[in-house]
């Protein structure tokens, strides 16, 4: 079979304009970059906006595993297939970063016959949106030593600045550095670090803020840091918010792009989900819902990560009530949790597949914690036996869930019609009754614990003292009422990524408490998670190239 980049250059591409044109968008309301791409214009958002709402289908997964799940292929395959039943139907996906396309994970515009495109765009700088962002963050943290150089009129102690420095790279040697070196012309000597751009509080608020006036109202409150009195400093005191978003005015308007099959896909926003609340943005989605029947989004990773973020975070910021939500698993990834390594997970193992059937369980009884109708998309390929397969079937039926088989990968539209036929029926037949999973007034260790209790299955948390320390303080500063954003491994529903399956008897460690007060949530960082990772042993940029004629290889 072909590599993912060479079925996306095989593409016979339409011009965007046409593609919009599916959605009822006028040529005038494009911003064009290029042909294939384009931003969506303030006049249109404010032209649909009495438009009644679409369908809005939230697509999740189990805990990823080295094997990969296939949930954003999963995504793309279902709005083709949609499209192809002759739905209007649009997919919001957030961008990829160039960390993971440069290390390990690769980009994040689908697989095999079932991606968006212009891929190599996409997955490279694409609208110029996160460069916007680092330069957005890293104009903030000049503006911060600058002030400090120039007299430090707000008492800004240097020891407590909370506010890092971003770049779109994944470079753990730029964890913690020291700043202003080299005597007095060059700044105040201080610790300082780098988080990748996607764990950027300003990636959350442009995927959190309704409009520029929004945008600009979340960018003062950013918390900078504190001064010799421990009293917050932010954005706003600096002066800031203004020309941060001046350089944010156009990656704040979403951009539409195509699938394989001509069909279309906003994205906008790429906030990871291990790290950040990984989401697409508000603005996005909202605008999808107003310009289609059915929109189909994704949140990253996990269930546990993604879709309690998006419930918990996003909808509630957005006031969006999801109709339903479909959780993809693979038998590959069933015999991962089930114990079996990377190198014999092609082959039948069913005793291991029933060892790693409780991670599926424990995400489907999470999912129904929100009130959501629930699908399990089976993602499927070729090593899968018959029996394993319907074995899954038979025991999400004995929970009362339909499934239904993928093979968006290899027959892109095609392969997911099932899988679209069972979601509509859904949509039909059971309706949503969405809640949040607990009361954004509670205290901060209610909700981290309801989450950790809840959703992952915890016996109890444990706080480090600077993290006992800083729940103290959002107390005494008033800003101990925001939702909470878990920043946790990926691999598992504990916060070790070695307790695989449905782990049981673990206390989750909270580590450190950090306030987004622009984004409005509590980031509660447990384990060893890191805000800016580190490549792998071979990266993947070692295999990534270009030729005289401009081809590019290796990048899937």
């Amino acid at each position: 079979m072909l590599t993912d980049i060479e079925i996306a250059q095989k593409c016979k591409m339409k011009p965007i304009t046409k593609i919009a044109s599916t959605l009822g968008i006028d040529a005038g309301e494009l911003e064009l970059y290029g042909n294939h791409k384009a931003k969506l214009s303030d006049s249109l958002r404010y032209r649909v906006r009495n438009n009644k709402d679409g369908k809005l289908i939230l697509v999740t997964a189990i805990n990823p595993t080295p094997a990969g799940e296939g949930k954003t292929t999963v995504t793309v395959g279902l709005g083709q297939a949609l499209s192809a039943m002759g739905k209007k139907a649009a997919i919001c996906l957030r961008e990829p970063s160039l960390g993971p396309v440069m290390g390990i994970k690769g980009g994040a515009a689908g697989g095999g016959y079932a991606q968006i495109v212009p891929m190599e765009d996409i997955n490279l700088h694409f609208t110029g949106d996160i460069h916007a962002v680092t330069a957005a963050n890293n104009l903030l943290s000049a503006l911060i030593d600058n002030h400090i150089q120039q007299g430090n009129e707000l008492g800004i102690d240097p020891r407590q600045i909370v506010w890092k420095r971003a770049m779109d790279m994944n470079d753990r040697a730029l964890r913690n550095i020291i700043v202003g070196l080299g005597g007095r012309t060059n700044g105040t000597p201080r610790e300082d670090g780098f988080v990748i751009t996607a764990a950027s509080e300003i990636m959350a608020i442009l995927c959190l803020a309704e409009d520029i006036t929004d945008l600009k109202k979340r960018l003062g409150k950013i918390i900078i840091g504190y001064d010799y009195s421990g009293a917050p400093v932010t954005a706003s005191q600096l002066r800031a918010e203004g020309a941060m978003a001046l350089l944010l005015k156009d990656a704040i308007k979403p951009n539409i792009v195509q699938t394989l099959e001509n069909s279309p896909a906003l994205m906008h926003g790429g906030p990871f989900a291990n790290i950040a609340h990984g989401c697409n943005s508000i603005s996005a989605t909202k605008l999808a819902l107003k310009l289609a029947d059915y929109v189909v989004t994704e949140a990253g990773f996990g269930a546990d990560l993604g879709a309690e973020k998006f419930f918990d975070i996003k909808c509630r910021y957005a006031g969006l009530k999801p109709d339903a939500a479909i959780l993809v698993a693979t038998v590959r990834a069933l015999r991962y949790n089930g114990g079996v390594p990377r190198e014999n997970l092609a082959q039948e193992n069913l005793d291991a597949l029933e060892r790693g059937f409780p991670n599926l369980e424990k995400h489907i009884e999470n999912l129904r914690k929100f009130g959501v109708p629930v699908l399990v998309a089976i993602n499927q390929f070729s090593s899968d036996s018959q029996t394993e397969l319907e074995y899954i079937r038979k025991r999400c039926s004995d929970m009362g869930i339909p499934t239904a088989f993928a093979q968006v990968y290899a027959k892109g539209g095609e392969g997911g019609i099932e899988l679209a036929e069972k979601l509509l029926d859904l949509l039909d037949t059971v309706p949503s009754q969405f809640r949040f999973l607990y009361d954004v007034k509670a205290p901060v260790k209610e909700k981290i614990e309801t989450i950790a209790r809840e959703i992952y299955g915890a016996s109890g948390v444990t706080y480090s003292p600077s993290a006992d320390r800083m729940i103290k303080k959002l107390s005494e500063i008033g800003m101990d009422d925001l939702p909470i954003c878990v920043a946790k491994t990926q691999y598992s529903l504990s916060d070790n990524p070695r307790m695989l399956g449905r782990p049981e008897n673990f206390e989750i460690n909270v580590r450190e408490i950090r306030l987004s007060a622009g984004a409005g949530f509590i980031v509660a960082l447990t384990g060893d998670i890191m805000t800016m990772p580190g490549l792998p042993k071979q990266p993947a940029a070692e295999r990534i190239d270009i030729s005289e004629g401009g081809t590019i290889k290796g990048l899937f």
